[in-house]
């Protein structure tokens, strides 16, 4: 099986705020990531795929920094499609994946046709549940529990 990497993270302060890049941050179980504004619900860390999304931004032929996906971590080389239930290795914390994040409205404030661009087929990312929390650094090993 092949390894990813942690990419990027990001936090959300407050909601609609600004996402700010990070080199590390804390997960805790059951909650998220320390400092995000969505804490203690199944959304607790929200993911995306760096493939996927330089994929869309070369099939809108547009450059729109991630951050503006509004995720709290990046992943390269880690295929988030049809993941529901399964448990993501993130550095030393787990994440049990529990659905597709489906874009909303704002992607359309960013770029119209955003939106529409993320929303099939798991494009638009994954969120899930802190099973184990830690620390995660930009650059730790991401992969998939068998």
């Amino acid at each position: 099986m092949k390894d990813g990497r942690i990419e990027a993270i990001w936090i959300k302060r407050f909601k609609r705020g600004p996402m700010d890049a990070v080199p590390e941050a804390t997960m805790i179980k059951g909650r998220g990531l320390v400092g995000n504004a969505d804490q203690g619900t199944r959304r607790q860390v929200t993911i995306i795929d760096a493939a996927v999304w330089e994929q869309v931004m070369a099939e809108l032929g547009v450059e729109i920094d991630p951050s503006q996906r509004r995720a709290n971590l990046m992943l390269r080389g880690v295929d988030l499609a049809y993941s529901r239930k399964r448990i993501l290795q993130l550095g030393d914390c787990r994440v049990r994946i529990f659905n597709e994040t489906k874009p909303c409205e704002r992607m359309d404030e960013v770029k119209s046709g955003l939106q529409k661009a993320l929303y099939d087929h798991w494009r638009g990312g994954a969120f899930g549940v802190v099973i184990d929390g830690g620390v995660l650094r930009v650059g730790d090993l991401a992969r998939w529990e068998s």
